[in-house]
């Protein structure tokens, strides 16, 4: 009898219970939902000020704005956020008081997204990147990684920073880093991590390091002058910065973090940027993708049970980062002039509607493994926030980083020491149990056992690997199901067994067939010519004789027969048919079987293109009627046309 599932189930998780510290549980449950933190940075204007140059739009306070009612501009509507910087905001104001206290949470393992959003020429590009005097928000966030790192860096943590720069351009993933045209794919893990496989990695340890990579791939990126903006982004770059850490001692855990700083491009009204050609397509793709990243954020604040982030492949990049696993901050880049208010107002749309929308964070760590030669690989313990994963083994301090030694173990950490347990089976009644689990039970403690005085793993179930496991329980579970209905199978044919029993028997009378044929002159088996008669019925030929018994000949089956025209009919039969294909209209073929509007209108093209038809069997040369289509549209139509004159 198979093991159980849900106990073999409970004593993986309780063998995980057991490895790992009572503090990470607790770090793991204090992971709360994070709302998606939204600012508006209102950018100076620009022209005379008067006119359309006017301003529509002004700050409140420090968290408010108001921008005047299109309907009647007497009244005006007022927005709340988490920030508001107006004209006179500095690169650092909004750096400090927005960005700089999410990368704090990098540190302990969860990502971090920093997106800019808004019209063309509302200052995006300013935001995120700056100038040499006025460094933006990628700059100063890629020196305080680093600085954090370096602080933070010791004994118990290890860390190391890399990043990685793509582009989406027309719906193509783009590597700038290494730039080239091939399409790149954004892929998911088991853990619903967004991964973009083949994207360049470069280690970077210092800011220098950072902008002999960045500066280069920069000048990559696809940007082109239209009538608003002399250097308008024509793609949405993406920064990757990739932080890693391990534990300097046991468990010798390994934290991994994720940090996107995200620059779009601007939303377009072609009518204004003039846009033609080449400029016309790229916005295009553009309003596209802009718009499918407004629907997701739809259906993430009506809890919609499908959220489409397929539909482009900025939103498929961005689902960590809405909705995700990420503390997201969104900067909204807003215009002044009463010529861009319509843009603008659709930008104070949006952010009103991101600040809804609610992210999970969750710490993921991998733990080294706790047997020799086994591993901890595809243990779910996303209960309690934890991924666990595999991890590779601790060397020897002394051994070379090259060679069989550099894969040798420590001699203290090659047999872990366990604390004492309690034996599997005090954990659970064995009187409450089947009798066949039981015994699989203290079977599998001996096993245990010997395998522990042997040196290898204490616990044998783990050494699966998370994919053969998860089959074998499917499989387990398959097989229970079939067992239980061969088990119902079996009962019910038992059942009717017992009731055959009781019942007296009555010789079945052997049932009369005939065959059927209405309107037709059936001839004799022995005459194989006809008279008079339409139909000639014969006996049909093959089949294996079988020797008659006594038996047999009670319930004899009928002969089989076989129907056949007459061949002088069924020639003329084909003569009225090909005459109708060569001479009939789209309206005479529709009256034929099989013969719908379609298959007519390609009969008469294909009578136009190559003549008539010679013999009725070439209907099926014709391109969307097939063979087998031919013949059964001859069979059915052999008798009906015997009537129509030639």
């Amino acid at each position: 009898m198979p093991l159980n599932v849900s106990w073999w189930e409970s004593q993986i998780l309780m063998t995980a219970h057991q490895h790992i510290s009572q503090n990470e549980f607790r770090r793991a449950r204090a992971n709360t939902p994070a709302r998606v933190r939204v600012c508006v940075r209102l950018r100076p204007g620009m022209g005379t000020g008067q006119g359309q140059d006017a301003p529509c739009v002004r700050g409140v306070d420090s968290h408010s704005l108001e921008i005047l009612n299109w309907r009647n501009e007497m009244e005006t509507m007022k927005y709340k956020f988490d920030a508001f910087y107006g004209e006179t905001a500095t690169q650092r104001d909004v750096y400090m008081e927005s960005v700089q206290p999410v990368l704090r949470h990098l540190l302990e393992g969860q990502n971090a997204s920093i997106l800019a959003y808004g019209p063309t020429g509302a200052g995006k590009t300013h935001t995120m990147l700056g100038s040499p005097e006025q460094p933006g928000v990628i700059p100063r966030a890629v020196q305080n990684v680093l600085q954090m790192t370096r602080d933070a860096s010791g004994d118990e943590w290890k860390y190391s920073v890399s990043m990685s720069y793509l582009e989406i351009y027309q719906e193509k993933v783009l590597d700038l880093l290494d730039p080239s045209l091939r399409d790149l794919p954004i892929r998911e893990d088991r853990h619903h991590r967004i991964l973009v496989p083949g994207l360049t990695q470069r280690e970077i340890t210092s800011f220098l390091d950072f902008e002999s990579h960045f500066l280069p791939a920069s000048s990559n990126r696809t940007v082109a002058s239209t009538q608003l903006n002399h250097r308008s982004s024509r793609s949405h770059a993406v920064l990757l910065v990739h932080v890693s850490q391990t534990q300097g001692w046991p468990p010798y855990a390994r934290r991994a973090a994720k940090l996107c700083l995200i620059d779009l491009a601007g939303s377009e009204d072609n009518r204004r940027t003039g846009n033609q050609g080449l400029r016309l397509k790229e916005s295009g793709a553009i309003n596209t993708s802009l718009f499918v990243l407004s629907k997701v954020v739809d259906a993430l604040n009506q809890g919609l049970p499908r959220v489409p982030y397929r539909d482009s492949k900025l939103t498929r990049l961005l689902q960590d980062s809405l909705g995700g696993s990420a503390h997201s901050v969104i900067i909204a880049n807003i215009a002044p002039e009463k010529k861009c208010y319509f843009d603008t107002l659709t930008s104070l749309n949006f952010a009103a509607k991101s600040k809804q929308v609610v992210n999970k964070p969750f710490t993921q760590e991998t733990l080294p493994d706790i047997c020799k030669e086994g591993s901890w690989a595809g243990v779910d313990m996303q209960k309690w926030g934890v991924t666990i994963l595999q991890a590779s083994k601790r060397p020897c301090p002394g051994s070379s980083d090259a060679g069989p030694e550099a894969k040798r173990l420590c001699p203290e950490e090659e047999q872990p020491s366990m604390v004492e347990q309690k034996p599997l089976s005090s954990l659970l009644p064995l009187e409450n149990l089947e009798p066949a689990v039981a015994e699989r039970l203290l079977h599998l403690e001996s096993l245990e056992k010997q395998q522990a005085g042997a040196g290898s793993c204490v616990f044998p179930l783990l050494n699966t690997p998370r994919r053969e496991r998860l089959g074998l329980l499917k499989l387990l579970d398959e097989t229970r199901r079939e067992v239980k209905s061969l088990k119902e199978k079996q009962l019910e044919m038992e059942a009717k067994v017992l009731q055959d029993k009781d019942r007296p028997r009555v010789p079945a009378r052997p049932q009369k067939q005939a065959v059927v044929l209405p309107l037709q002159q059936v001839q004799k088996p022995g005459n194989t010519q006809a008279q008079d008669g339409i139909i000639i019925v014969k006996l049909k030929k093959g089949g294996r004789k079988k020797k008659a018994s006594a038996l047999d000949s009670e319930n004899e089956a009928p002969p089989e027969w076989e129907v056949e025209v007459r061949p002088d009919l069924l020639a003329r039969s084909k003569g009225n048919i090909l005459a109708l294909l060569n001479t009939g209209c789209v309206k005479d073929l529709m009256a034929l079987h099989r013969i719908g509007k379609k298959k007519a209108q390609l009969i008469v093209a294909w009578r136009h293109k190559h003549g008539s038809f010679e013999k009725v069997e070439d209907l099926g040369k014709v391109d969307g009627i097939s063979a087998k289509q031919a013949a059964s549209f001859l069979k059915v139509n052999i008798l009906s046309t015997l009537g129509t004159p030639q």
